[in-house]
């Protein structure tokens, strides 16, 4: 069965694919540790939810520490007994960007850092390294030197810094694992929607300009849980399925994080009849690509596409 492309983020923080993923790491969880508690469990996955939306937020908080510290860097030289001209003058367009100035009044960010007492304060270190990183750019010595002083100009300034320098970042990636577990696989796709917020940043709306919501609303909610307990509550059914669309294989041998991963896609592809089954597919097979072994796309994809093809045969599946 043809694999369809489907568009992998929507304007909303919390979205299936994210979803997806932490089900899946919380499903091995759950069966690495005993399988005692399916309502701890399931607490568990939308506690690991919420900290993928603080992480969001804190990447937004980051850009306004590099800033502030441009700023402090400067009333450092000009406390100086016998500061330069340059120093005393300084080109203070870095630290006036329109964008990171309109950020750091936005009601949301602000609620968020307040609720969580967040800050960058402790990372200072990483905040200077940065920051040294970004002035030694053409990226930024082009912007300094411009003669625009839009504001379109000053967030897509922020736009090219943090696909640059914070994005794929694996000193940051080292440093966030350390502050949360739960931030380990979770900063790529983050980033992502860092740089959409970016984009999407309008001068006009100003404190009050809307960040992206944890969730959709509460049906993507009812996915993730649905989804969870159908998976686990009908684990013997999908390994039926599995181990008889894999009969050249014995069980035990294939990979546990691929039975995990055809086990979700198989309640997923039962239990939702408006999700097409080519979209269900492709989903699962991406993350056995990257969170499982180097033949697991394929062989999930085949075993997959197997138990479809024969559930459909027998009528048991309708959809398309």
């Amino acid at each position: 069965m043809p694999l369809v492309k489907t568009p992998v983020f929507t304007l909303v923080m919390i979205n299936r694919v994210l979803i997806r993923l932490k089900i899946i790491q919380i499903v091995y969880a759950y069966y690495q540790n005993g399988s005692k508690n399916l309502d701890a469990a399931e607490k568990e996955l939308f506690f690991s939810l919420s900290k993928a939306y603080d992480l969001y937020n804190y990447l937004l908080m980051l850009m306004i520490a590099l800033t502030n510290y441009a700023q402090k860097r400067i009333d450092a030289a000009k406390a100086k007994l016998a500061p330069t001209a340059d120093e005393l003058y300084p080109n203070m367009k870095f630290v006036e960007n329109k964008f990171i100035s309109q950020l750091e009044v936005n009601n949301q960010l602000m609620d968020f850092i307040s609720n969580q007492k967040r800050t960058w304060a402790n990372d200072e270190d990483f905040v200077k390294g940065l920051f040294e990183k970004i002035v030694a750019s053409d990226i930024y010595k082009e912007y300094m030197a411009s003669s625009e002083n839009t504001y379109e100009d000053d967030r897509e300034l922020w736009r090219k810094l943090y696909k640059t320098f914070i994005f794929n970042n694996e000193e940051l990636d080292v440093l966030l694992e350390d502050q949360s577990l739960y931030w380990n696989d979770d900063k790529e796709i983050v980033d992502t929607f860092v740089l959409k917020t970016i984009k999407r940043f309008d001068e006009k709306n100003g404190a009050n300009q809307a960040l992206l919501p944890e969730f959709k609303d509460d049906e993507d909610q009812e996915f993730a849980r649905r989804l969870f307990r159908r998976t686990i509550l009908n684990c013997d059914y999908y390994r039926h399925l599995i181990s008889e669309n894999t009969r050249n294989w014995d069980l035990d041998r294939v990979a546990f994080m691929d039975v995990v991963i055809m086990q979700c896609a198989l309640a997923e592809i039962l239990s939702f009849p408006n999700i097409p089954v080519s979209v269900s597919l492709n989903e699962y097979v991406d993350i056995a690509k990257v969170y499982s072994t180097t033949k697991s796309g394929s062989f999930v994809n085949g075993t997959l596409d197997g138990i479809v093809k024969e559930l459909k045969k027998e009528g048991k599946l309708s959809k398309n």
